[in-house]
């Protein structure tokens, strides 16, 4: 799906506790999950007359981001519509079997979508996920178990783990 196929868009925003998040989406489902830092500049609700803010739109995920936020949501159930292309939308289903608490290197995202050398195009799909936390790209990690870059920044991607690590019971592991 292109941009120009979206009829309408929305958008609103929410305080989290890693800071200010930006919400977009269509008739299809979420579109985007953007932390205040990785805002993609193709989409941009302020300077574009073609958005509506719309709070009610996005009510079930916002409370779904608050119960996740309070360690009462594990599993989100959220109708998405991620643009991408066909690699980048396999690369975000994979992100999307990540279990809550656990880890994966990029080789073994790479490895489940049957291309074990790809681990290379897995990270660079996984810095392109448009829906941030619900589609877990910061549940990826280096093989050797290291925090690689996120585009929210490396303090709320270890944010986000820990929160997931205590809610779970602290296990914590690179599968």
């Amino acid at each position: 799906m292109t941009q120009s196929q979206i009829s309408t868009r929305c958008w609103t925003r929410m305080d989290s506790p890693i800071g200010d998040l930006l919400l977009t989406g269509s008739e299809e489902g979420l579109t985007g999950l953007y932390l205040n830092r990785h805002i993609n500049p193709a989409v941009d609700p302020g300077s574009d007359a073609g958005w509506l803010h719309d709070d009610a739109h996005f009510a079930d995920a916002l409370a779904q981001l608050e119960a996740y936020f309070s360690g009462q949501l594990r599993v989100f159930d959220v109708a998405l519509s991620p643009i991408g292309t066909p690699f980048q939308l396999s690369v975000w289903g994979a992100l999307r079997t990540i279990p809550y608490g656990e880890t994966r290197s990029y080789g073994a995202i790479a490895a489940q979508l049957g291309a074990p050398g790809a681990a290379r195009a897995v990270g660079l799909a996984n810095g392109r996920n448009p829906i941030s936390i619900i589609v877990p790209c910061h549940r990826v990690i280096g093989s050797s178990g290291t925090l690689t870059g996120y585009s929210g920044g490396l303090e709320r991607k270890r944010y986000l783990l820990d929160l997931e690590r205590e809610s779970a019971g602290g296990v914590s592991r690179l599968v």
